[in-house]
């Protein structure tokens, strides 16, 4: 009974530190310092993505199918990689509109329509329920397994009693969690950052636990991970595993990739925690890399686990269940309560942000208009909202156990999700032609989803009761009215593909024929073609003309008072009181004008979404209708009015800087004729030098043929380096003539900086070695790419190089050559421990001939082009290139440079 009762124990502590930490969490936000407000806690939240499906599922349909388990995460990898436009494009436009779900933000898009808000909320309850089952049953199968054996933990009649009926507790501590910190704040759009705070340390519980499972089975169970893949690769049963499989194969791995790009972009907990719960727009920069990066980590043992399992897990064991029983039975206790805990995080995880961004979509995209046709909204409107929140949150919990109850046996944990996923990608094509295609409108969206969401239903969930005998089997085996095309598995005579490829095949063919087909032949309302100017031309300021679009009467006491019901009058009257501050006008005398409309409309769409906020304004407004020739004409007398604008700016600015160029060009024309004469002397000293030394050794060598030969080879090696250092001086007053008439010939392509930084470490190392200076490389693993020209960006780097080891001391010099990703460029360094640069020679030192140092009691080595030339070229790139001071002294030369800079694609 000990062993139970630890065991339960344990899972309580978890939960209350859960607790604690999204306590903590809401009150540092309370008093202005957020926690939360980091790129790697906003990745972290972003791997809620990877549930108890991931933790246990993939092993599961690793053991059973070898690599197939590998589409779901690349999906996810492919978008972030790749896709960041359109991620970029959904995280600024809902932050401009204040969007509070996924639900809102196609309803804002397609003229803020209710329906296209009920239907999709609609949908994804539909959708979510069978995951959020998928979680319940995921947590209480590894509770049975840890309870099953008795060597492990025992068995309590009372407490293993208690355990063993483990859906409806878990789903109540887990609603429970979700009501206390997900419901706290009338407004949707803001954030929940004590929520966020648990989400991000329970991904760190999941990886570390999955991770250590990977370790333990290929350390400890096995003679390490080449051990594990060489006894299974002489099984043939083991073996066949990594067989591809032929054209069938490569079709459900695009079929479930697309899918799984699909989910990471309409997945409701995939939306809050990138878009709702985002606390700065930056952030995303960096987890395009991080993100996948996780996604990566967690993967990197499935297969080990999987195989191990197979090798040495009893018979029987499910393979769904296989992190648990591999610690389990080789008597690692310890270990595999860690991994309960792990798959407990996965899961709770998963729950709690769904049922948040379920309840959002219930309460305002299903009850709320329903009580507004009723007239039922209280005058203060906030306790009702939040308590319907609150309510949505038990019903959705409540269907998810209802859900596993009906199909507990019937399904494994990947099959639920993937007719999860399948459900909610009917939303991807919506998205993507909303936010990218001015013509689709709300009809062709609602024809679109409904087909779709219909023929996923058909094809995917309906067999799914059919297999627990609620509909008979018949039905689907032979096809309604014993039509074999209209069978589930095979619909319209397609075979050959599994289920999930199948259905989603059919629903996205329907999904984007009705939404395509509809919009190309059905005109767009006057407030559609607004709201899509909005969404898909926001990068070119339509937003901006937004209250030109609004015509009507209102009253400002009217506004306020309706805001007020809402978000409470003393912050409602603060706002107000803010918009007209920022216009110039005294708080008593706003006016209830487009703008002050649509700010209204904006405060309560982060409440009750863009939809209901619109029919909330119109009842205290009085809009006129704005015709389809009225809006095009506003937007034609817009554009014309920007472009006479911009006009008028360009001509004043070319004026302004015409003037001030002139002016620049006289003082350039001074300084150039000072700068002649000092280059023309400077040019014949340094090519009088070297000249003067090998014609002076030349002449004692030919007229002393019996010189010795060690002073003659002295000779000799003094003629060459000069003509060298002769050569190099030409070729860098060629290279400087050549970039300063724009003749230099740039090959640009897409370079990696590290390896150019690595390839000229490599070429410098011989001279730094003849110096005695240690060169220390640090070089960024992630990428590093740029476009430049390879050999120029070489040559800039072993000048700098160069001018380091020079500046070095003998024995204890110390060069550091470091490459470093910054979020818009790449970094790279040069540092030395010399005697530095002075301050007012570090801009100095990049024009030409100016070295550093006394040269008139030492001479510098180097022509002094070296640094004028690199900068050059750095600048071609669209870079720059400075010099700071050493934090131990010495000097560090940095260069930036862009990730994709105009001048350099242009040359």
């Amino acid at each position: 009974m000990w062993a139970s009762t630890i065991l339960l124990l344990a899972a309580a502590a978890y939960m209350v530190l859960l607790f604690a930490i999204a306590s903590f969490g809401d009150r540092r936000a309370a008093t202005g310092r957020s926690i939360i407000n980091s790129s790697v806690v906003y990745a972290l939240s972003l791997a809620v993505y990877c549930t108890s499906w991931t933790f246990y599922g993939s092993v599961g349909r690793a053991a059973a199918s070898g690599l197939d388990f590998l589409p779901i995460y690349l999906g996810p990898t492919l978008v972030f990689c790749l896709g960041w436009v359109l991620l970029s494009r959904i995280l600024r436009v809902s932050k401009a509109h204040r969007i509070t779900s996924i639900a809102d933000l196609l309803a804002s898009r397609f003229g803020k329509s209710g329906a296209v808000a009920g239907l999709v909320s609609v949908i994804a309850v539909i959708g979510s329920v069978p995951y959020i089952a998928l979680q319940l049953k995921a947590v209480s199968t590894s509770l049975n397994v840890l309870l099953e054996y008795q060597g492990s933990f025992g068995e309590g009649s009372q407490t293993a009693s208690v355990l063993r009926n483990t859906e409806l507790w878990v789903a109540a501590v887990l609603a429970l969690f979700a009501v206390l910190f997900g419901t706290r704040k009338i407004d949707a759009s803001e954030r929940h950052e004590g929520i966020v705070a648990a989400i991000a340390f329970e991904s760190i519980v999941k990886l570390v636990a999955f991770v250590a499972v990977g370790l333990f089975a290929g350390l400890v169970l096995f003679d390490g991970f080449g051990d594990i893949f060489a006894r299974a690769a002489v099984r043939p049963e083991l073996a066949k595993l990594f067989d591809f499989g032929g054209p069938a194969a490569s079709i459900e791995w695009i079929g479930l990739t697309f899918l799984a790009m699909a989910a990471i972009v309409c997945l409701p907990r995939q939306f809050q925690v990138m878009v709702v719960e985002n606390v700065d727009e930056r952030h995303l920069d960096r987890a395009l890399w991080l993100f996948p990066a996780y996604l990566i980590a967690i993967n990197l043992f499935v297969v080990p686990i999987a195989l191990a399992g197979l090798l040495s897990a009893p018979a029987g064991t499910d393979p769904d269940t296989l992190v648990l029983t591999l610690p389990l039975a080789a008597g690692y206790n310890g270990l595999a309560l860690l991994a309960f805990l792990g798959g407990l995080s996965a899961a709770a995880s998963m729950v709690i942000v769904e049922t948040v961004a379920l309840s959002t979509m219930i309460c305002n995209d299903l009850v709320v208009p329903m009580l507004l046709r009723l007239g039922r909204l209280a005058a203060d409107t906030r306790p009702v909202l939040l308590g319907i929140r609150r309510a949505a949150i038990g019903l959705v919990v409540l269907l998810g156990f209802a859900y596993v109850r009906v199909v507990r046996e019937s399904y494994g944990l990947v099959s639920i999700g993937l007719v999860s996923f399948a459900a909610v990608a009917q939303f991807f094509p919506a998205i993507v032609f909303g936010l990218f295609w001015r013509r689709a409108n709300r009809l062709g969206v609602l024809v679109g989803i409904t087909a779709g969401f219909l023929v996923w239903a058909y094809t995917l969930l309906l067999p799914s009761f059919a297999s627990v005998g609620w509909l008979p089997r018949e039905l689907f085996e032979q096809g309604p009215f014993g039509i074999s095309l209209l069978r589930p598995s095979t619909l319209f005579g397609l075979e050959g593909l599994d289920p999930v490829t199948h259905g989603l095949f059919w629903s996205m063919l329907f999904n984007i024929t009705g939404i395509v087909g509809v919009s190309l032949f059905v005109e767009q309302s006057a407030l559609e073609r607004s709201q899509a100017a909005l969404f898909v031309d926001y990068w070119r300021g339509a937003g901006r003309e937004e209250g030109r679009l609004w015509r009507g009467t209102a009253q400002i006491s009217d506004l306020v008072q309706l805001v007020g019901r809402f978000l409470g009058e003393a912050r409602t009257r603060q706002t107000f009181d803010a918009e007209a501050r920022r216009r110039g006008r005294d708080p008593a005398a706003l006016a209830a004008d487009a703008e002050t409309v649509r700010l209204a409309e904006r405060l309560l769409a982060g409440a009750i979404g863009s939809a209901s906020a619109r029919v909330m304004v119109a009842s205290v407004v009085h809009e006129e209708p704005i015709g389809t020739e009225e809006v095009m004409r506003i937007l034609d007398e817009t554009s014309q009015a920007i472009e006479y604008s911009r006009r008028l700016e360009q001509q004043s600015r070319a004026l302004e800087a015409t003037t001030a160029e002139l002016r620049r060009a006289n003082e350039r024309l001074r300084e150039l004729d000072r700068l002649k004469d000092d280059f023309v002397s400077t040019v014949s000293h340094e090519l009088r030098t070297p000249l003067t030394s090998i014609r002076s050794f030349s002449e004692i060598l030919l007229d002393n043929p019996t010189l010795e030969q060690q002073q003659r080879q002295e000779f000799l090696r003094i003629i060459v380096t000069e003509s060298e250092r002769l050569t190099r001086l030409i070729n860098d007053m060629l290279d400087l003539a050549k970039i300063e008439a724009g003749k230099l010939e740039w090959h640009m392509q897409p370079v990696s900086a590290s390896e150019v930084a690595r390839e000229a470490a490599a070429a410098m190392g011989q001279l730094f070695r003849d110096r005695r200076v240690k060169l220390e490389v640090k070089l960024t693993d992630a990428l590093s790419t740029t476009i430049a020209d390879r050999d120029r960006l070489f040559q800039v780097i072993v000048n700098l190089l160069s001018n380091a080891v020079k500046f070095s001391p003998g024995d204890v010099g110390l060069v550091a050559l470091t490459v470093e990703n910054e979020t818009d460029g790449v970094r790279l360094s040069v540092a030395d421990n010399g005697p530095g640069v002075a301050p007012n020679q570090r801009e100095a030192i990049f024009e030409r001939f100016r070295q550093v140092g006394d040269t008139l009691t030492s001479k510098p080595e180097g022509s002094g082009l070296g640094l004028a030339i690199s900068r050059m070229i750095i600048e071609h790139f669209g870079g720059r290139t400075w010099v700071e001071d050493g934090p131990g002294g010495g000097a560090i030369f940095r260069v930036w440079l862009p990730r994709q800079p105009a001048a350099a694609l242009a040359g």
